[in-house]
């Protein structure tokens, strides 16, 4: 079982933004910026690489419900990037997929 999973179980505490019955948001406690929010399908789909074709409302629904908690939290207008890690070489810490919603300052380029 993962940590995301035990959030969603409540097993753990986490300071929750969203939830609904596909998915939910809370802090990373870790940010990477003034505002780092993760979203994290109920249904544990590994990583974006080993999502299947049955995934695709999920998937779509995540995207969708990171734009409704940045207009929600008030960082929709000013901006927000979304990050989705993939395997061991992206960064990838937990293997449960999930977006992370970053705002509240310029974000950069390269992504490194």
């Amino acid at each position: 079982m993962t940590i995301f999973e035990k959030i969603i179980a409540r097993e753990i505490p986490a300071k929750i933004v969203y939830e609904d019955e596909v998915c939910i948001c809370f802090h990373d406690i870790a940010p990477q910026a003034p505002v780092h929010l993760l979203m994290v399908p109920k249904k544990c789909i590994v990583r974006v690489g080993e999502a299947v074709a049955e995934d695709k409302e999920t998937l779509g629904h995540l995207m969708l419900m990171a734009q409704k908690v940045a207009k929600q939290e008030g960082f929709n207008d000013s901006g927000f990037r979304v990050v989705i890690n993939s395997g061991p070489d992206s960064g990838e810490e937990v293997p449960h997929l999930h977006l992370h919603l970053l705002a509240g300052r310029q974000m950069g380029v390269p992504l490194a």
